[in-house]
């Protein structure tokens, strides 16, 4: 690999050139090196340049239906509530008091008509305005127009609800998804209804093995017995500037496992989808670090949020459509086949933590510098060139001593 030169583009053109890049980058036949799944100060980097300034899925606006209803996500060193305020409006603030910085709700969910900090009882409104504060005249300094929850940039996409922590340049939701949204309509994301709780995973893994894991094709036929029984030979993979696409289509040969046998016998002809989708697999990963499994009977979002250069948590919710859109007598029959469908990809979310805890191994290897990466392999070499763009020193194929990033 090449030594790291630094962009040119300046910061406000950071998506431009990242797009750019891909035509240019003298290491696009190159994978990126080990060393930046282990490092910690590459880690610290990452998480200012790529992580915070990217939008995070937080949940679903059905899931924040009523006035006090909210949702929250830690992530970046920071804590986000998503919240609908009494005139119906979705916000999202800092999950922390203008007084002394108490973390002013705990969990991932709840329901509050005001915001109290359980410090000193300073009382928030779910718009953010701060309008109650016990003494309030022991503050000389306190204006509370200007004290109220600092708020955090919100984009509503097809229901499904994203913050960011700060501006960095990356496109929105709707901008990176915009080559597939006549792909995506007829599924109706507008509509979903949450399908039991968030689960959250922890994985001793760096975050980018998780998304280089899920938008690798060459694998599927490798380490995927069941996929590639219900898939046959049709799992394909496309990159977009800022999307990834893959699927798989169900063949009719029936599979030998009784739970895969089953999904493929019983599915039923869905009304609302058109019949290319009817039994098609379709998952789309958003950068850096979010995806979406779309199926007929079900959608599943995924994100894997970094928590040190080794570590990661899995951040998951399963969404389904009303049984309304489900043909009449077969209710019972969809439930079934969302268990089946849970049955199927537990296995394969097995399959996939063994690679990348191994993975995650051989990275840490001083015998590995960085691997090359084959013409078909897009998906990699899309969000590899990206990583480069951002933060050039991972060009180097091994570490640059420490403190690289002071100077």
């Amino acid at each position: 690999m090449s030594s790291p030169v630094l962009s040119s583009d300046p910061p406000d053109d950071l998506a431009r050139a990242c797009i750019a890049g891909a035509a240019r980058d003298p290491d696009a036949d190159f994978s990126l090196p080990g060393w930046i799944y282990t490092d910690p100060e590459f880690f610290e980097v990452e998480r200012d340049r790529v992580i915070r300034p990217s939008w995070q899925i937080v949940c679903h606006q059905n899931d924040v239906a009523s006035p006090g209803d909210y949702r929250t996500i830690d992530y970046g060193g920071e804590s986000v509530i998503v919240v609908r305020g009494d005139d119906g409006v979705v916000r999202a603030f800092a999950n922390v008091c203008r007084h002394r910085a108490m973390r002013l709700v705990e969990g991932p969910a709840g329901c509050a008509r005001k915001l109290v900090c359980p410090y000193h009882a300073w009382t928030y409104e779910t718009d953010g305005r701060l309008t109650g504060v016990p003494m309030r005249g022991d503050y000389p300094a306190l204006k509370l127009e200007q004290s109220g929850l600092a708020p955090v940039a919100i984009e509503v996409w097809r229901g499904f609800v994203f913050v960011r922590l700060e501006d960095g340049g990356f496109p929105s939701v709707a901008q990176m998804m915009a080559p597939y949204e006549a792909e995506v309509a007829p599924y109706r994301f507008e509509d979903m209804q949450r399908m039991g709780d968030l689960r959250v995973r922890p994985r001793a893994v760096n975050w980018k093995n998780v998304g280089d894991n899920y938008s690798d094709n060459l694998h599927i036929p490798v380490a995927h017995d069941g996929l590639t029984r219900i898939f046959g030979k049709s799992y394909g993979i496309a990159a977009q500037d800022w999307v990834d696409r893959m699927s798989g289509e169900l063949v009719d040969r029936p599979s030998d496992n009784f739970w895969e046998r089953f999904y493929q016998a019983h599915l039923p002809h869905l009304p609302h989808l058109p019949e290319q989708a009817q039994r098609r697999w379709l998952y789309y990963k958003l950068w850096p670090n979010m995806a979406f499994d779309i199926y007929a009977d079900q959608i599943d979002f995924m994100q894997w949020l970094p928590v040190s250069a080794t570590t990661c948590v899995l951040r998951e919710m399963t969404y389904a459509l009303p049984d309304a859109f489900t043909p009449p007598g077969k209710q019972r029959e969809m439930k079934l086949l969302r268990y089946a469908n849970w049955r199927i990809n537990r296995v394969v979310n097995q399959e996939d933590t063994w690679l990348i805890e191994r993975v995650q191994q051989g990275m840490a290897s001083k015998t590995y510098g960085a691997g090359p990466i084959g013409r078909s392999e897009v998906c990699l070499r899309s969000f590899a060139v990206k990583i480069r763009t951002i933060i050039p020193e991972a060009r180097q194929t091994h570490a640059p001593a420490p403190g690289w990033s002071k100077t």
